[in-house]
């Protein structure tokens, strides 16, 4: 809001400017947080622009003779300029702009034409006129003095064409501090309109120079990248206009980035390790003279980092172990404090180099519900330079670096600003895309979510992108996902990556709504639904379920009570939380389900999928009868045992208009398409055949038969793997739904893949040998819960069960030579099997029981099998040593010897193998 305030005051009274003249001016490149256009050309060109320093403000105009032709918005400019406290009021002006004097003569302003004098309120200058006082310009600006600089860079760009307009340009020696450059491209001429917000174009989206000479520079004798190792690399995404990627991955993901700032430069190299790795020196020692810029300066270096300063001394430059100083010509240090972030990023934009390498990924595992693109300490360093370190990682490998002659032609190295612009091309001109694009739109699609997310919305750059993707999805639409119509082009999935992230970021997503989802049922909605919440959590978060909830883009306000604000509860909206995005075809969005942080009375909240309403209570959480109101929402069909009647369900209930639907049991909750129960007559039946199973599932596992948290099913139309899959919630297909709600049909045939998932959420590491039985002991609940439970023979159960598959697998195991790495799923089930068939479905309950009293148990499959070995021969009172030998288990001497005083078990079923 402050960025339009200051748009509309510094255009005030203005419809239209006329660039049809002589004067040719400069397309002007914004980066940074503060720097915004004024004027704006059809081609995207801006021609005007303004920004803020320090305490001081700036205005640039890409011609100087706009200050002339202009009047209007020379006194907007100059009242807005103006310092806010009155001890300063004169209106200095460069003796080349002396006319300008005479134009403000009829206003209020003192003026004063002359040379710079720190004690002016604000300067008005050509920017050809700056260059020996442009460090007293840019200390007058911190300060609080006010700018107007006019110029033009391309004339000069032609006559001094050795020299790096960025940096040497007079003007962009004052105005890059605060993010305005002058580019050597020329403007577009023509009457423009000012529009009533801040201009944006599709077309302004756009890297701001050709880094092929950088490049050049910084890959001199580097022919490869090694970055193999224990060193495990974030990515780094180069997102600003004037950022760069410099090491990068045969897909196009970077691990090591540059960019200019103001008046300076920045590395950035995604492992800290990488910067005194000795292969990379090459590279390290390009990095610190490019960043130097031909200073000999000093190299300031942390002195945490003494591999990189022993590497980077070989440059000949004065490396020394310090913090960072205003006397440094680069500075050397890691991404993992922000503490001095406002004094780096002064530091660099008034022309000192950064070198700064770190990762992201740990502190994103470490922080799981925080955004790393705004919160991780080096991300506050670095979003406002145009790169940004990711959670992901790239990995360790030897990667050729860049070719240099290819970059600024169609094979260049993928940059996702410029394949950004080329695809919003595509998508509103209709321009084609090479194969090279096609092949990057899979990394756009995750670059556009992840920078959406950086949700800086006072940055100029930022909103031009916001702008640019809302326009995207308003011209070309959201593919309308569903399980009838899937979609699977890179194309189709980045349009509705991009509808689904920047609906949450945009300045009017209910516009945006029907170009995401065309269709949207209305629904009957209930006001100040009342909803009590009991929770006793242990050490994991649990879900409780409201029987609301909300349709695709609808908003709502929650009244949050003072037992859960600001204590870590949160409000979830959808129930299908699985992440589809690296799915090849999608059967809906990859992201349906929002979360909100419940630490305000009155939030707001909305999903653009829509979905059930949930409460989440945090880990060692207690609270009894709690109210929490929500203001609008959807009534769902929601049964739980001990509240809900049987006739309340069947006249009322199942009949509630949302299309999801939640059954509550004891210790399970099934959430389905509410098609799936529109029929069920006896709810209380379907509750009675999974009291039953869990109570199985408990008492295998010699567990109360209360669960501390309740087990949830979601069936969805899609999920992340598999066709069910374990968790919290487990996940299964929407077409396995009807089965866990037919309670003749579960008698009769079972539920083997249900229960096969519930078996994965009992394992436990202590008696789990990975990956050998990680889909085998989760099918003792299956076998287990079918014949005690649901009277289901194993053999009827699952075909892989019958008594002649079972020997089969056996003895080819056994004739194969017992090699455990074939030991796995139904041939190492085999085994718990033959256990079983002897020794009954007690003694693994008591073995199950022994677990939960064993400290101490060892970190490697080898320790762990032998403790198992011993802990079910005690239990049993049986050697099981020769039997576990006979499978190929790695039976140490030590566990032969504890155990050779009970009875052996020497008619063990491997022994008919020779065994």
């Amino acid at each position: 809001m402050e960025r339009q305030m200051d748009y509309c005051a510094l255009m005030n009274g203005l419809q239209e400017l006329d660039f049809q003249g002589k004067a040719v001016p400069s397309d002007l490149v914004l980066i940074g947080d503060h720097a915004f256009p004024l004027l704006m050309n059809p081609r995207g060109q801006v021609l005007i622009a303004a920004s803020r320093y320090g305490q001081g403000r700036i205005v640039v105009l890409g011609h100087e003779e706009y200050i002339t032709h202009f009047p209007i918005l020379i006194e907007n400019a100059l009242a807005w300029l103006m310092p806010s406290c009155g001890e300063r009021t004169t209106v200095g002006i460069h003796k080349s702009l002396h006319s300008l004097a005479t134009n403000l003569c009829y206003t209020s302003m003192k003026t004063k034409v002359d040379d710079f004098q720190s004690d002016f309120a604000v300067y008005i200058s050509d920017a050809y006129s700056v260059d020996a006082c442009a460090k007293d310009l840019v200390a007058f600006l911190k300060t609080g003095g006010g700018l107007l600089i006019a110029g033009q860079a391309w004339s000069w760009a032609a006559a001094y064409p050795e020299e790096n307009t960025l940096l040497s340009f007079p003007g962009n020696k004052v105005c890059s501090v605060a993010g305005i450059y002058f580019s050597e491209l020329q403007g577009e001429l023509g009457k423009f309109p000012v529009p009533m917000q801040i201009p944006s174009s599709w077309l302004a989206v756009s890297i701001g120079k050709d880094f092929k000479e950088d490049l050049q520079f910084l890959l001199e004798g580097v022919s490869e990248f090694d970055i193999q190792g224990g060193a495990l690399a974030s990515e780094v995404m180069a997102h600003g206009p004037l950022a760069f990627p410099i090491g990068v991955t045969a897909g196009g993901r970077a691990f090591i980035a540059g960019a200019y700032y103001g008046q300076g430069r920045v590395i950035v190299v995604t492992h800290e390790g990488y910067m005194g790795r000795e292969s990379l020196s090459g590279f390290m020692i390009n990095a610190i003279r490019w960043l130097d810029e031909g200073r000999n300066g000093v190299i300031g270096v942390s002195h945490n980092l003494r591999e990189a300063h022993t590497i980077l001394s070989r440059s000949g430059l004065d490396c020394q172990f310090t913090g960072l100083r205003e006397d440094l010509s680069v500075f050397v240090c890691t991404s993992y404090s922000d503490a001095q972030s406002k004094e780096i990023q002064e530091f660099v934009a008034e022309g000192g180099g950064l070198l700064i390498g770190g990762h992201a990924w740990y502190w994103a595992q470490c922080n799981p519900n925080r955004n790393v693109m705004t919160d991780c300490p080096g991300n506050r360093i670095l979003n406002k330079m145009g790169l940004c370190l990711m959670g992901r990682t790239v990995e360790s490998g030897l990667y050729k670096a860049q070719q240099v002659t290819e970059v600024g032609n169609s094979t260049q190295a993928y940059h996702f600003r410029d394949l950004l612009q080329r695809f919003a091309g595509h998508v509103a001109q209709g321009h084609d895309l090479t194969e090279h694009d096609h092949g990057c739109l899979d990394k756009l699609r995750h670059d556009c979510e992840n920078y959406l997310r950086m949700q800086a919305h006072d940055c100029a750059s930022y909103t031009s992108v916001v702008a640019l993707l809302a326009d995207m999805v308003k011209e070309a639409g959201v593919p309308q996902v569903c399980h009838t119509c899937p979609i699977n082009s890179a194309k189709d999935k980045l349009l509705l990556h991009v509808g689904t992230e920047v609906y949450k970021v945009c300045q009017d997503p209910d516009a945006l709504l029907p170009f995401i989802i065309t269709d949207i049922p209305s629904l009957p909605t209930v006001s100040n639904a009342r909803v009590h919440i009991s929770a006793n959590t242990s050490d994991c978060e649990e879900w409780i379920s409201t029987g609301l909830y909300l349709s695709p883009g609808m908003r709502t306000y929650i009244a949050v009570p003072a037992e859960l604000m600001g204590k870590g509860w949160q409000l979830q909206i959808g129930c299908q939380t699985d992440y589809l995005g690296n799915a090849d075809v999608l059967k809906r969005a990859p992201v349906v389900h929002e979360r909100f942080a419940l630490d305000k009375e009155m939030p707001q909240v909305w999903n653009l999928w829509g979905g059930l309403i949930y409460l989440i209570a945090p880990p060692n959480s207690k609270v009894d009868g709690v109210e929490v109101v929500i203001q609008t929402a959807i009534k769902a069909p929601y049964y739980k045992s001990g509240e809900t009647s049987v006739a309340s369900w069947v006249n009322e209930i199942r009949n509630a208009p949302a299309p999801w639907a939640e059954l509550e049991f004891e210790n399970l909750i099934i959430s389905l398409h509410s098609e799936g129960i529109r029929q069920l007559d006896r709810p209380d039946e379907v509750a009675n055949l999974w009291d039953s199973i869990m109570r199985g599932i408990a008492d295998l596992a010699a567990r109360p038969a209360k669960f501390p948290r309740k087990e949830r099913f979601v069936a969805d139309v899609q999920i992340s793997h598999g066709f069910m899959h374990a968790g919290y919630p487990i996940m299964i297909l929407s077409s396995c739904g009807p089965e866990l709600v037919n309670p003749d049909s579960a008698r009769k045939h079972g539920l083997w893949g249900a229960i096969h998932e519930l078996g994965h959420n009992q394992q436990r590491w202590v008696w789990e040998f990975p990956p050998n039985t990680t889909e085998c002991t989760c099918n003792l609940w299956s076998v287990y819960v079918h014949e005690e439970v649901l009277g289901v023979n194993r053999a009827t159960a699952h075909e892989n069960m019958r008594p002649e598959r079972r020997q089969s697998r056996a003895q080819s195991y056994a004739m194969a030579g017992r090699n455990l790495e074939h030991w796995s799923m139904w041939t190492a089930l085999e085994t718990y099997m033959q256990l079983q068939d002897t020794f009954g479905w007690d003694a693994f309950k008591k073995v199950f029981a022994a677990y939960h009293n064993i400290n101490n148990v060892p970190g490697d499959n080898n320790g762990k099998m032998n403790l198992y070995a011993e802990t079910f021969s005690k239990v049993v009172n049986r050697n099981l040593a020769p039997f576990f030998k006979a499978w190929g288990w790695p039976i140490q001497s030590g566990t032969e010897e504890t155990l050779s005083s009970l009875p052996e078990w020497s008619d063990h079923p491997m022994a008919q193998y020779g065994c």
